[in-house]
């Protein structure tokens, strides 16, 4: 990176970085809607991570500089830099202490980073399929790279959960398919003329894949077989930090979910009644299962939450929200096989040429609950992450590139979406008590969240006044009974989310801690304003102010 004379401010500080990171790591490049970046993937090894971990360290000087210089005292300014050197500590945190070389997860790691990018990557001309042939070439070395930071994390004792790595197995095993793999799948839709490049890359890919899964099984697995799955105290508040952008007191924030769950828990049954008359709540949610609404098909659910959607839109912009046209635009899509079981979002590029897009993975299932969808899409859609994500894109001239990109703090992101959900029922939009203990459902799951998250991490007590186990510590098995016996979600999906809280601790708990910012925030901002508080401007200067960590965030909000 350079700049004129040592003359940049904080937020070209930022941008220069987003250059230099996109560089280092195209996938990053692809999701922001660079075309140079189709053709590469980044290195995954330990000589990549170094790279990335020397870019920060070098970003966190300049900003240094950049702060002492006239016009850097400004709010702009100021919280874009806030925000850079907090997340860059955050990063170098994670890097110092060799997390990246046990990055083993069902959701978050460089193979799916690898994987994912494809489906996001141009594929509409001959041209873009050309440079994604270049690119499906690309995924032998970056997997040898990633597989080369698994053996260096062997070599030093630091070890991956078993109960991750066992998942992580799984998913490669599908991915490589039995007569043709994921990759060959994807690339079957390419152009005749580009036929026999675009399947020999793909047949390389899935050959990769292959290999790092026998690996993995014959030779990671054995080695992890005894290593903990919890990461105790001190890797679970450093990777708080990472996902949260704060430092947390984890005792309060163990004894917030307990709290939540006890408020959720009487509103759950009082809705319970309605439905099915003297049912709990996990009666009513399989009652539902069986006879309440549901959409048959996949293409019929894929076109019902777009409609969902699209009616979401027509009926909030212009009363709670003020919406530029970009933003109106969101995709439903069916996720590809072989991830995770939970729903989600990804962003649109910087130009809008590719819109927001939510995803539903149907886990080979046909029939859809309408209870669990409602909700969810008013989460990963709109008013949800689409409204906040999107608009962030379209702000970004204002903000930095860097606030409104990669700069993100999932808690922020994750808080916000939440806050839409219990937006959505305080406006009326859950009118019946099917749809709004569908909600309470999802409220309830980030509770729950909370509890076993941190609970089971810290091997924390399980209180006295709880109905489950009182008394007793956390462990993944006790853990993964209470999710299921407070979810109307299927085995496979607790399954799927307990892994992911074991291989990403820390980020399941930003969900409730972030709607809890976002909720005081605008308490304070109407305790301030008085009857002259304007819940649409209000939403719309939060939305635009782009990505901070929980550290700042009330204090941002109170004040618009």
């Amino acid at each position: 990176m350079s700049d004129t004379a040592g003359s940049a401010l904080p937020r070209q500080v930022a941008d220069a970085y987003v250059d230099a990171l996109i560089e280092l790591d195209p996938i990053t490049g692809t999701f922001l809607g660079v075309a140079e970046s189709s053709r590469r993937l980044p290195d995954f090894s330990p000589a990549g991570q170094q790279a990335l971990a020397d870019l920060a360290r070098e970003t966190l000087s300049r900003l240094d500089k950049a702060e002492t210089l006239p016009g850097a005292d400004t709010d702009a300014e100021r919280r874009c830099g806030r925000l850079l050197r907090e997340r860059l500590t955050a990063e170098l945190a994670v890097h110092d202490n060799d997390e990246g070389l046990r990055k083993v997860s069902n959701i978050h790691s460089p193979a799916h980073h690898i994987r994912d990018v494809f489906t996001v990557t141009p594929a509409e001309t001959d041209e873009d399929w050309a440079a994604i042939a270049e690119r499906l070439r690309a995924v032998p070395a970056a997997l040898e790279g990633f597989r080369a930071s698994l053996a260096l994390g062997l070599e030093r004792k630091l070890y991956a959960g078993p109960r991750p790595t066992a998942t992580f197995i799984g998913q490669l095993t599908e991915w490589a398919g039995e007569d043709r793999g994921w990759f060959e799948e994807f690339a079957a839709a390419g152009p005749g003329a580009l036929r026999t490049e675009l399947d020999g890359a793909a047949r390389q890919a899935t050959a990769a894949v292959t290999e790092l899964r026998d690996w993995m099984r014959d030779v990671y697995a054995s080695a992890v077989e005894d290593a903990p799955d919890t990461v105790g105290r001190e890797r679970y508040a450093r990777w708080a930090r990472y996902f949260n952008g704060t430092d947390l007191d984890l005792d309060e924030a163990y004894a917030y979910g307990w709290s939540e769950y006890h408020r959720l828990l009487a509103e759950m049954k009082s809705e319970a009644g309605k439905i099915l008359p003297g049912a709990g709540p996990w009666e009513a949610l399989a009652h539902l299962e069986e006879h309440g609404a549901h959409i048959d098909g996949v293409d019929e659910v894929r076109d019902w939450l777009q409609n969902l959607m699209d009616e979401a839109i027509e009926a909030l912009d212009g009363t709670h929200f003020e919406l530029a046209e970009q933003v109106r635009k969101v995709e439903s899509r069916i996720a590809p096989p072989g991830g995770p079981a939970a729903p989600y979002y990804s962003s649109p590029s910087e130009d809008f040429s590719r819109p927001g897009r939510t995803w539903l993975p149907t886990m080979g299932a046909t029939r859809f609950p309408v209870y669990d969808l409602v909700s969810t899409w008013y989460h990963e859609g709109v008013p949800g992450h689409h409204l906040q994500l999107a608009q962030w894109t379209l702000v970004a001239d204002r903000l930095s590139r860097y606030q409104a990109t990669v700069g993100m703090v999932s808690a922020n992101a994750e808080g916000w979406a939440l806050y839409a959900e219990r937006l959505m029922d305080e406006l009326g939009f859950l009118p019946d008590a099917e749809r709004r203990i569908g909600y309470l459902d999802a409220q309830m799951m980030r509770a729950c969240r909370v509890i076993v998250d941190i609970g089971m991490h810290l091997e924390l007590e399980i209180p006295a006044d709880s109905p489950f186990h009182p008394g007793e510590r956390w462990t993944p098995e006790l853990a993964q009974e209470f999710f299921g016996n407070h979810s109307g979600r299927p085995a496979e999906f607790v399954e799927s989310e307990l892994t992911r809280y074991l291989s990403m601790p820390g980020q399941a708990i930003g969900y409730k801690l972030g709607e809890r910012a976002w909720l005081l925030g605008r308490d304070n901002a109407r305790k301030a304003h008085g009857d002259s508080f304007d819940a649409k401007a209000w939403h719309m200067a939060a939305l635009s102010q782009g990505s901070l960590g929980l550290d700042d965030l009330v204090d941002e909000l109170s004040k618009l």
